[in-house]
């Protein structure tokens, strides 16, 4: 039994991204992928199943979850994919010495609002060492009153919505969950905004 308090659930976000991933698969040889908060790590498998060079990680502090990236690889033939602890808000010697990126992924990672200025902080990190990089995230719709719009601005961040119907994730089965309540789901591309504003 997965715990689910502990990213050992793979979340219907999870599967929405890493439907993503497949329908784009034919762009992801060669490229260099990090899934951030990834807990089971579905997304990050199936990047680096279609030849993106990938980097799993999750919190420093979470052992079990580091363990959960690891047996996930494992388990799909993928032992020489790197597991790395990084922890959203933390500068660390792991953060500052991460090799180039062109994509990073997180799904389901804005889930507590007291995380989400951490968390980009770290994605502008990345995104300022790595200027051409993408943020693509997949997060559920748990309040409305929940938003990174006022974030997005401060960290100078820009953000474009994908509509689920566009890789065919919007079918009820794809992201269907045994947990309780509705689970709305919305996908963005997140990069750094051009010194115009755009």
């Amino acid at each position: 039994v997965l715990d689910s308090q502990y990213g050992m659930y793979v979340w219907p976000c999870a599967v929405v991204l890493a439907q993503y991933l497949w329908v784009h698969r034919r762009s992801l040889p060669g490229k260099r992928v990090l899934e951030i908060g990834a807990g089971v790590s579905l997304p990050g498998v199936v990047a680096a199943k279609c030849g993106a060079e990938v980097i799993l990680s999750d919190s420093e502090e979470l052992p079990q979850c580091l363990q959960n990236c690891r047996r996930s690889c494992l388990m799909n033939d993928l032992p020489h994919v790197p597991v790395i602890g990084l922890t959203w808000g933390r500068v660390s010697p792991e953060l500052l010495s991460l090799a180039p990126v062109d994509i990073i992924l997180g799904s389901d990672v804005f889930f507590d609002p007291k995380d989400f200025e951490d968390i980009l902080t770290t994605v502008y990190f990345l995104l300022e060492k790595n200027p051409h990089a993408q943020f693509w995230t997949t997060y559920q719709v748990r309040s409305a009153d929940w938003s990174i719009e006022a974030l997005l601005c401060k960290w100078k961040l820009k953000n474009i919505h994908i509509p689920l119907h566009s890789f065919s994730a919007d079918k009820e089965h794809l992201a269907s969950s045994s947990l309780p309540g509705r689970h709305t789901i919305e996908m963005m591309i997140i990069s750094l905004a051009r010194s115009d504003g755009t």
